[in-house]
């Protein structure tokens, strides 16, 4: 019986509790669908993970394998270092200030999802004037898969293609399947134009758009990772 009355109890509070005071619902199940949808990119960044743990991995144990040579049948170290381009410094550049865009328009997209729920409920359109980091965000992106392709004529120019050594075919690899991954990133950001163009609800382009920045975020730190096991672990 006391715990009847301590319930109904609540529940008259709540009912006199003023309706400025009162947690608004649409809020609180915008909140909600952002929670699932980030746990959704950590499941499947874990995969991700998963492929480059095992690339690096073959990348530091290949270079301690020798190779038979058919021509004189002994074993022989065919691992060439491979000197890293400058242009990749330029290239991370862009990739961290896209990432710095992405947040901005990370913050932006999750306030005019809130307020938009808030003022007028889940059917608040998105404002696409007020997310000019999106598109600049797509900008950089591309440019950076656009600089990777300046990157791998350097190295054909000097000689270095797929199958000239393990090491080239291994920079080739990751820095090919990291370019890969950033391109759906970039899908992503399209997917967040769009739904806001064809005047979706802000919540939903919202959720978009804070998926795709964890992502976008977690590519940056898989570039550098990428670049210190190139660069330290040649």
């Amino acid at each position: 019986m006391a715990s009847i009355i301590t319930s109904a109890s609540a529940d008259t509070a709540r009912v006199l509790l003023p309706i400025a005071d009162r947690p608004n619902q649409n809020a609180l199940d915008f909140a909600a669908r952002l929670r699932r949808v980030r746990l959704g990119v950590i499941v499947a960044l874990t995969a991700v993970v998963m492929i480059f743990v095992s690339y690096s991995s073959a990348y530091v144990v290949r270079q301690g394998l020798p190779t038979l040579d058919p021509g004189t049948g002994t074993l022989v170290r065919d691992w060439l270092p491979l000197q890293l381009p400058n242009f990749l410094l330029v290239n991370t550049l862009v990739l961290l200030v896209s990432t710095l865009t992405m947040e901005l328009a990370r913050r932006q997209a999750v306030r005019l999802g809130v307020a938009a729920g808030i003022a007028s409920g889940p059917t608040g359109r998105a404002e696409t004037d007020k997310m000019p980091w999106l598109p600049l965000t797509a900008i950089l992106g591309l440019s950076f898969l656009a600089g990777q392709g300046l990157v791998w004529r350097e190295l054909a120019a000097r000689g270095f293609y797929v199958a000239t050594s393990p090491s080239s075919s291994f920079f080739y690899l990751l820095t090919g399947m990291h370019g890969i991954h950033l391109f759906g990133g970039i899908l992503a950001l399209l997917a967040a134009a769009a739904a806001s163009l064809l005047h979706k609800s802000a919540a939903s382009t919202a959720v978009v758009v804070d998926a795709t920045a964890w992502y976008w975020h977690f590519m940056t730190v898989l570039w550098l990772y990428i670049l210190c096991l190139l660069e330290f672990a040649p």
